[in-house]
């Protein structure tokens, strides 16, 4: 039987989880010998590739004749500024922490997405976003792991990566409705570029290739990561995020998987109960959206 829209949807964001996984993975063991700065520049090179790609295959985009132009050029700009800081702080995290426990932290972007919203998009957050964002944030807290042995000040880098993933994410919503998304994301990935190239001078420059074989680890960590991309933009465009967004914390236990088997971690006192109280906080706010998103379609069908 054929897969209709929304379940071929759900199949691409599950792939795009795990080569983002496989990308960390191979970020992991390059930074052993390479800083955050090369890996993220290295990074986004590849990435305009499936941006590239998506925009050239938008009919709408062609339509409209083809207009690179953003009118809100600035917050275009600053989205990659900020998607600069969120790879190195999240890249330095793989280089030190366990795979699993870095992975695991950033998901608080879902809490950040929630607190951001009302500053930036005005949104009114009722009580029980509130208390899921407090929910998930007592997770963080127990992940992150602060006046325990084997805490260190690293734990902190992927939740401001998470953060500032969080925040590309809301302001992407702020920018206008007729600007195609691939169009944005291409804004981003160039931007994201030229700060991580700016970047590495001044955090020791560029390193002298130390085998062939890095050579296939870099290029296959920019093709897992821009097929993630691609993968991602496709099925989020196929899909509603509400429909998608439960099956992201399905990276939790692949990334713990992936850790284990390669890198011989299981951080089980870590991750866990924290873990489940983030999955838990963030898998409330969905819900909760998609209550409000089908109570406001049956008001306006009403109406």
């Amino acid at each position: 039987m054929p897969l209709n829209k929304t379940t071929l949807a759900i199949v691409y964001s599950l792939v795009a989880i795990m080569f983002f996984d496989a990308m960390g993975l191979l970020i992991k063991h390059l930074s052993v010998h390479y800083t955050a700065a090369e890996l993220s520049a290295y990074r986004n090179i590849f990435g305009l590739i499936p941006s590239g790609l998506v925009l050239w295959g938008s009919v709408a985009w062609h339509r409209k004749g083809r207009i690179w132009k953003v009118r809100q050029w600035r917050l275009a700009l600053l989205r990659g500024a900020v998607l600069t800081i969120a790879q190195l702080s999240f890249y330095i995290s793989l280089g030190v922490l366990s795979f699993a426990t870095a992975s695991t932290i950033t998901y608080a972007n879902a809490l950040f997405l929630v607190a951001l919203a009302v500053p930036l998009l005005g949104e009114k957050v009722g009580a029980m976003r509130w208390s899921a964002v407090l929910v998930g944030f007592v997770g963080v807290v127990l992940v992150v792991g602060p006046g325990r042995d084997t805490f260190s000040n690293a734990a902190l880098m992927p939740l401001l990566a998470a953060f500032c993933y969080a925040f590309v994410g809301v302001t992407a919503r702020m920018m206008d409705d007729d600007v195609p998304t691939p169009l944005i994301n291409l804004y981003s990935t160039v931007i994201a570029a030229i700060g991580a190239f700016a970047l590495v001078p001044v955090l020791g420059g560029f390193s002298p290739l130390r085998a062939p074989s890095d050579l296939i680890w870099i290029a296959g960590m920019g093709a897992f990561g821009g097929t993630a991309v691609l993968l991602m933009i496709t099925a989020y465009r196929m899909a509603d995020q509400s429909d998608l967004a439960p099956f992201s914390y399905f990276g939790i236990p692949i990334a713990f998987v992936l850790g284990w088997v390669f890198y011989d971690e299981a951080p089980w006192s870590e991750l866990f109960p924290g873990a489940l109280l983030i999955i838990f906080g963030g898998l409330i706010i969905i819900w909760r959206e998609r209550r409000l998103r089908q109570s406001q379609t049956t008001t306006s069908s009403a109406t």
